[in-house]
């Protein structure tokens, strides 16, 4: 396997530039995935990898050796891609010995490594059969073998379960996963699911534009966001976003008005905040409770039912906030709440959208403590 570094990678298209100077390693063995919203370059910078498209300018390492210039069959990579591609006149065994048979393999090792990349994705039984004869997770994992049969370096993945149904993508996921586990290989995944992303990253790289807002393991990104965006894209439902303004800051914390009343002491760094200076609070839906004498009441406008929770929609005088309590509560639309947080559970941002660091840990703890108003 094989480590990857990107140096300040830059990619035009005529005078568009849509890759802004991206600077990342990963290490040999890690699983990466690049997520962000559609046009955020995540899917550019997989090709750029892979070879499918050329580097405006900066420096690109596999294994220690720079790759610019080299074609995608001479970089030991393999990709996934969201369409399956495999070819409909050819079996399972077919497809996934016809790249190695290019490469001009031996009858023994192609049969060898088929086959057990055929056993490695539970689908020894499946060699026979054409593509239309499987279901899409079955091709899916034909494509997958087809990709480790080449010993590659580097494993790429471009939103490989995008085609798939609720199920299949959850099974899929697992396997990929038990994959990574099973050869430890270099994988780089590209989604715009977040829930892939949290169950599969060691790291994630968050872009946006073109450029890299956060990289970091799944938690940190979750309970430590550098921004408003990477904020509001790690987590379903989304971080609530509340628009307030300074009232002290000191050592022990920043003292927020809320915009109904009252203030909540969090204990982030003040940075140089002044009174009257406007910031953002976030909390996350898991934080919001409903408590009798809360810090805001408002009128819910919509309960969402899954089961094992519910999420409320609450509209608390145009500020809409939502609380995701437990499946058994009884809550209903049209009834008036009071919705309660914690400042040790809420996180601040400057108006530029950086977020101010936390004192403690305790920004993102789920813990229940009840805020101090002042």
């Amino acid at each position: 396997m094989a480590d990857v570094a990107l140096r300040n990678i830059r990619k035009s298209f005529g005078g568009a530039q849509v890759i802004h100077g991206v600077n990342l390693e990963i290490r040999d063995g890690e699983f990466v995935v690049f997520v962000g919203p559609s046009g955020c370059g995540k899917s550019t910078l997989l090709r750029l990898i892979a070879g499918l498209e050329d580097i405006t300018s900066g420096d690109l390492y596999i294994d220690g050796d720079r790759v610019n210039d080299l074609a995608p069959a001479k970089r030991r990579i393999a990709m996934v891609f969201q369409s399956y591609a495999l070819y409909p006149h050819m079996n399972v065994y077919e497809n996934m010995a016809f790249g190695l048979e290019l490469a001009k393999a031996s009858k023994a090792e192609i049969d060898q490594r088929v086959r057990e990349a055929a056993r490695l994705l539970q689908i020894d039984e499946l060699l026979d059969r054409k593509p239309k004869q499987l279901s899409g997770g079955q091709r899916q994992r034909v494509a997958i073998g087809r990709a480790i049969v080449r010993d590659p370096k580097v494993f790429l993945f471009d939103e490989p379960l995008s085609n798939l149904d609720a199920a299949l993508r959850v099974q899929t996921r697992i396997e990929i996963a038990k994959l990574h586990s099973d050869t430890r290989a270099t994988m780089i995944y590209v989604t715009h699911d977040q829930v892939e992303a949290m169950t599969l990253a060691d790291r994630i790289v968050v872009l946006n534009k073109g450029r890299i807002e956060q990289v970091g393991t799944p938690l940190e990104l979750y309970h430590r966001p550098a921004n408003l965006f990477v904020a509001g894209f790690i987590g379903s439902p989304q971080m609530n976003f509340i628009q307030c303004e300074v009232a002290g800051a000191g050592p022990d914390g920043v003292l927020v008005r809320l915009p109904h009343g009252g203030t909540l002491a969090v204990p982030v760094q003040a940075d140089g905040l002044r009174p009257g200076e406007p910031v953002t609070l976030g909390v996350r839906p898991d934080h919001v409770h409903v408590r009798e004498g809360g810090i805001l009441r408002g009128r819910i406008e919509l309960v969402e039912q899954l089961g094992e929770n519910h999420l409320l929609y609450v509209n608390a005088d145009g500020l809409r906030l939502t609380s995701r309590e437990p499946g058994d509560s009884r809550h209903r639309t049209g009834g008036e709440v009071g919705l309660d947080f914690s400042g040790e559970s809420c996180h601040v941002f400057r108006p530029s959208g950086e977020a101010l660091s936390a004192l403690t840990s305790a920004a993102g703890s789920t813990g229940t403590a009840r805020s101090r108003i002042a």
